[in-house]
């Protein structure tokens, strides 16, 4: 008779399970920190990239732009308008001090799901005027108020963004640039506004993993703290560009084109 081993059927199948199982747990108490954003992976796969920028509206308040601007940063969006009549408090006076310095400057329209296009796109053009010298324009495309909860219909978005877009496109002669949230991306956008830059929101992993070679423009964070601003938002939104300081240019105006 062989002497027993001292060890139980199946044990290096418990240890593989046990392992797995531990694995599964880690996963999960990683997935929590960074849903709860005290895990910032981002900030690490961001470095990649050379060209880094930040966009601001009202909530940054009063801007030092020769400060926030000496902070490794190359472009700056600033927030323009949104719907059909309201101006960002502060984006005179933030267009005017960041077009002093050495940042390619841009002004994006945050859509309203409950405007006509061509009003958003006349206050747009009204507020802004020329852009040369500057980055093409910018549609911010996300959800507000209950929107999330009470989805607007699909096809109506999307002829009034058409609108809103084909009308910019023919003032500056240039296609503008989409910003969008994953979710929005695939109610609205995905399949429809392929050909235009893409400026996408993902302060949890890159969109590299899942959006190879669809964006432009990546927001990575709305946690970075810089120094510049004295606003009631103590956070500022960081992004950066999927190419070079010269790519950059290539999103800039460098003729009006009436």
């Amino acid at each position: 008779m062989k002497k027993a081993s001292g060890r139980a059927p199946g044990f290096p199948g418990r240890i593989i399970a046990g392992l797995l199982t531990a694995a599964f747990l880690l996963f999960i108490a990683l997935s929590v920190l960074v849903l709860s954003k005290k895990l910032r992976p981002n900030i690490f796969f961001a470095r990649k990239y050379e060209v880094r920028g930040v966009d601001v509206s009202h909530y940054q308040g009063a801007i030092d732009w020769d400060i926030l601007a000496g902070q490794d940063i190359s472009f700056a969006f600033i927030k323009a308008t949104e719907g059909s009549s309201y101006i960002d408090e502060y984006f005179y006076d933030n267009w005017k001090m960041a077009s002093q310095t050495d940042l390619a400057v841009g002004a994006y329209h945050f859509f309203s799901f409950d405007s006509p296009a061509g009003t958003q796109a006349e206050l747009y053009i009204h507020t802004v005027g020329d852009l040369s010298g500057k980055i093409i324009p910018v549609i911010d495309v996300e959800y507000y108020g209950d929107k999330a909860d009470n989805p607007p219909d699909k096809e109506t978005v999307t002829e009034e963004l058409t609108e809103l877009l084909s009308i910019l496109e023919r003032h500056y002669g240039a296609k503008p640039i989409l910003y969008t949230t994953y979710i929005v991306y695939h109610r609205y956008l995905k399949g429809k506004f392929e050909d235009y830059p893409l400026w996408i929101r993902n302060v949890y992993y890159p969109p590299s993993l899942d959006m190879r070679g669809k964006w432009t423009f990546w927001q990575y964070s709305d946690t970075a703290v810089l120094e510049g601003y004295s606003g009631s938002e103590k956070y500022i939104d960081v992004n950066v560009f999927c190419g070079s300081a010269d790519d950059l240019k290539e999103y800039m105006i460098t003729a009006q084109e009436e």
